[in-house]
């Protein structure tokens, strides 16, 4: 039977929390990949191609350990179903809508609540304990978070409907968070993160459908077809080095972190996603960039080292 009590097992590490910050740190160049393919394809169809890709990549670890199912409760497979739609489908097309259709600087400020959110419903779901020093440090965090995301301090304007798709995007991922910690304390991690995707690509079908967006002339664009090296190459880096290669990672501190603290350490996001803005997109950072960059490793290690006391 599925327990609080195994949800804060041994399996916990001091090393998990920076597998989380390490997955989500690759997840923060998918940038590089999102903004540009986002003039060649409908959002919903990228992230149905990203899937497409990562479900081949993963079915030769899935299938041998099906088997697994059998000894799996039903809460479990519920949360990965979950944790499928919500993170990987959902609240991805969200992402990539508030890339598209907002300042990216003001969608990654919105995205800073999602630890919070995240730290919310662990509370509630599973119990966790929150340590002493647990709030200032995750308070410090998230103000790090944020200021990472803006580059004029005193320009915050441009504001529009991205803004609504990011903080629809944090709430899906900051549950999505939740439900992936439910799903690791019963599963091996090829199995939990391949289902996953699994649970995704069927989600983001569904979607596309519904939206009329499976003909081949929105699935392969005109754009697409007028630079097919270019729009693979996009598809590939933004499905393994961006998507499948942090997903293991991720799964990986899962297992070995609590919810209520994962969140912020997937805040490690927001500073790869300045840096890559910096590499690929000549946006350098501005010094108050840098050193909340700084704060920010700062209070993520604090909140682990509060979180590891209770």
């Amino acid at each position: 039977m599925y327990t609080r009590g195994r949800v804060r097992s041994s399996r916990e590490t001091s090393y998990g929390p920076w597998l989380v910050a390490l997955g989500a740190a690759l997840w923060g160049t998918e940038s590089a990949w999102r903004i540009p393919l986002n003039d060649v394809f409908a959002p919903d169809v990228i992230v149905w191609w990203e899937h497409v890709l990562l479900v081949a990549l993963a079915l030769p670890f899935i299938l041998p350990r099906l088997g697994e199912l059998r000894r799996v409760s039903n809460r479990a497979i519920a949360w990965l179903v979950f944790s499928g739609i919500a993170g990987s489908a959902v609240g991805t097309v969200f992402f990539t809508l508030a890339l598209k259709h907002g300042n990216p600087t003001v969608v990654n400020v919105v995205l800073n609540i999602q630890p919070v959110l995240s730290t919310t419903a662990a509370c509630l779901l599973f119990g966790d304990k929150l340590g002493r020093g647990f709030f200032p440090w995750a308070a410090l965090a998230v103000a790090a978070g944020a200021v990472i995301s803006i580059a004029d301090l005193g320009d915050l304007t441009g504001v529009d409907a991205g803004t609504g798709y990011a903080l629809i995007c944090a709430l899906f991922w900051g549950m999505s968070t939740v439900a992936a910690r439910g799903v690791m304390v019963e599963m091996s991690l090829p199995l939990a993160s391949g289902l996953r995707l699994v649970v995704g690509l069927i989600s983001m079908t569904i979607i596309i459908g519904a939206r009329g967006l499976i003909s081949s002339g929105d699935l392969w664009t005109a754009a697409a077809a007028a630079a097919p090296a270019k729009t693979i190459g996009a598809l590939v880096g933004l499905a393994t080095l961006s998507g499948g290669i942090p997903l293991v990672i991720y799964f990986a501190g899962l297992a070995r972190t609590r919810a209520s603290t994962a969140g912020y350490f997937e805040m490690m996001q927001t500073l790869a996603g300045a840096t890559i803005t910096w590499v690929f997109f000549h946006h350098a950072l501005e010094r108050h960039q840098v050193y909340a960059g700084i704060v920010l490793i700062v209070a993520v290690a604090m909140v682990q080292r509060a979180q590891s006391r209770t």
